[in-house]
């Protein structure tokens, strides 16, 4: 019986910190690391505010759990790709997952942008080590594809960084893309872009698109 209770503590302690930080993450997207409160937060995953101030301590625990969050979604198969895998095969998966990301989870691209364009000011501990060195592997594997001919680009940071900015673009400026389009964009909307988006890329960098992304 007691382990059943611990168990059952278990689960509502973890479903508990989902719903926290769900709610974190869209009050922080709306409101920035500055204008968001716990309350707030609470308020939203409708739990007391007491049970944040449990699991996170201070607002900044929070802001940083959420971070990491985001740093977590954005692992894909690109990780793992080495200088003998297609790079059309890579990139074109890369771009998709890049994709799916800015149409089901668009607050948490803006969280991220936000916090890069004022500086980084909370990502400096992990960011340097986890995210730079993350890009520098991936920048080694596209170089290596430009060496070896399979790539033709004249700058592997440019390259990855366009990647970035064309995938990241649609979650970071949807209020702009559905005011300027008149609507929303829907899931056949994105299915099109990521199409459209991997077609530009893949054919810059002289590369065929395959056959299950065109």
């Amino acid at each position: 019986m007691r382990q059943q209770n611990i168990n059952k503590q278990g689960r509502v302690g973890t479903q508990n910190k989902q719903l926290i930080l769900a709610a974190a993450e869209q009050e922080f997207a709306q409101n920035g690391y500055k204008g968001t409160r716990i309350q707030q937060v609470a308020d939203r995953a409708k739990l007391p505010k007491t049970n944040v101030l449990y699991y996170f301590k201070t607002k900044e625990g929070l802001y940083l759990a959420v971070l990491e969050e985001i740093l977590g979604l954005w692992n894909s198969a690109f990780d793992h790709a080495t200088e003998d895998d297609d790079p059309a095969e890579v990139l074109a998966h890369y771009i998709s997952e890049k994709m799916e990301v800015s149409y089901t989870k668009p607050e948490a691209s803006k969280i991220f942008a936000l916090e890069i364009i004022n500086g980084a000011p909370n990502l400096t501990g992990f960011f340097k080590e986890q995210h730079i060195k993350w890009m520098q592997g991936r920048i080694d594997v596209i170089q290596s594809w430009i060496d070896s001919g399979k790539l033709s680009t004249n700058n592997a940071y440019y390259f990855l960084f366009n990647i970035w900015a064309c995938c990241q673009h649609y979650a970071d400026f949807s209020a702009q893309i559905s005011h300027l389009r008149g609507s929303a964009m829907d899931r056949t909307d994105f299915n099109d872009a990521t199409k459209s988006l991997i077609k530009l890329i893949l054919n810059g960098g002289g590369l065929d698109v395959p056959k299950q992304y065109r």
